[in-house]
């Protein structure tokens, strides 16, 4: 099913025996346009460190994101304080902790059941140096949400979200909010025609025309 990625942050995470908090953000790989982790909000709970949990952990998104964890496993998930970059390291370990096969061990990129082959196990994410260096390709959807949209020949207007496969994890499309230049309206404009992410200028370029997003049927609210 096609979910909001706005509409999947400050949802309540239940565990497996109780809440452990709400989804914060959501981080995604900006090459193969795939979520790798859920940010969880732990209200204080676990106090100083980042919680992120894999897709594999999720049991399904309605009304709430159930995780089939315990709040025990959890807590005693490898650390990784506020300020960290997610590492290589880092991954590793937590893959392993869980017991799930990294999203680098399928050719894909991304283990969904039945739809990807695996490779040679242990091969390191794409793009990622040595084990203490972050991702450069891992982004926060929170982040990009607000960034301007410049089509081929002219700004259309800005990121309003992101809309995601809650069966593969995939990014398919964002919202823009076009009331720049069409006051009111939103519309979808798919990842296949985004042709690079600026986050030093805050820029989503697209290989559209202005004329060309104009066009495009109003999004579903």
């Amino acid at each position: 099913m096609i979910t909001s990625i706005d509409g999947v942050r400050g949802l309540p995470l239940q565990a497996v025996d109780g809440e452990i908090g709400t989804v914060e953000d959501l981080l995604f790989d900006d090459e193969r346009w795939r979520v790798r982790y859920l940010a969880a909000d732990t209200g204080g709970w676990l106090t100083g460190r980042q919680v992120l949990l894999a897709p594999e952990a999720v049991g399904g998104i309605d009304e709430r994101v159930t995780i089939g964890l315990t709040r025990e496993q959890v807590e005693g998930s490898p650390p990784l304080s506020a300020d960290e970059p997610v590492s290589r390291q880092w991954e590793t370990d937590l893959y392993g902790y869980y017991g799930y096969v990294p999203y680098w061990g399928f050719a894909a990129g991304y283990p969904v059941a039945g739809a990807y082959a695996p490779i040679e196990p242990g091969l390191p994410p794409e793009g990622v140096g040595e084990p203490g260096e972050g991702d450069p390709h891992l982004r926060s959807a929170r982040e990009v949400t607000g960034y301007h949209v410049r089509a081929t020949d002219d700004e259309v207007g800005h990121v309003e979200d992101l809309l995601l496969d809650d069966a593969t994890w995939s990014i398919d499309a964002i919202v823009v909010d076009t009331r720049n230049i069409l006051p009111g309206r939103k519309v979808v404009v798919p990842v296949t025609e985004i042709e690079e992410i600026s986050f030093a200028d805050r820029i989503v370029r697209v290989s559209s025309t202005r004329e060309g997003i104009e066009r495009r049927p109003e999004a579903d609210d």
